[in-house]
């Protein structure tokens, strides 16, 4: 069965192919609704536990992924997972790390890397992907 967000839920970003994703802070309350099936947890340190499933890749606040193979691999698995679950990224602002890793998400989904910002901007949040080196990060991102 497929379970994915409201399309107009806070937070949701629609891919080019219609794969629905949430984007969070985690330093603000979980929303009202349904909890995700799998979410994509971007920060420094280990994050506390949840009942849903969860995967973590340490990235620091305003840099990149420690590991970015690692970082890579979790992406994808959250884009594929995407076409048919709930999947939420976060991190603690749920702007700068999730704005990037959104925007691989989208190159993911057909978005061409050089554009990929740009469309994660409009669709999700005007000041995602913060640093130049996250942008960079994007540009360099290769399905």
């Amino acid at each position: 069965m497929i379970t994915t967000w409201e399309p107009t839920a806070a937070g949701v970003l629609r891919l080019p192919s219609g794969r629905l994703v949430r984007g969070r802070g985690l330093r603000r309350p979980l929303p009202a609704g349904p909890e995700p099936d799998f979410a994509l947890y971007l920060l420094g340190k280990e994050p506390p536990a949840v009942s849903w499933e969860a995967r973590w890749v340490r990235w620091p606040d305003f840099r990149l992924p420690s590991d970015r193979a690692a970082a890579t691999e979790a992406l994808r698995e959250a884009w594929e997972r995407a076409a048919s679950e709930r999947v939420e990224v976060a991190c603690g602002g749920g702007v700068g790390r999730t704005g990037t890793a959104l925007a691989c998400l989208a190159v993911l989904d057909g978005v061409a890397s050089g554009e990929a910002v740009a469309y994660v901007r409009e669709h999700y949040a005007a000041r995602a992907v913060e640093t130049p080196w996250q942008r960079r990060f994007v540009a360099r991102f290769t399905p």
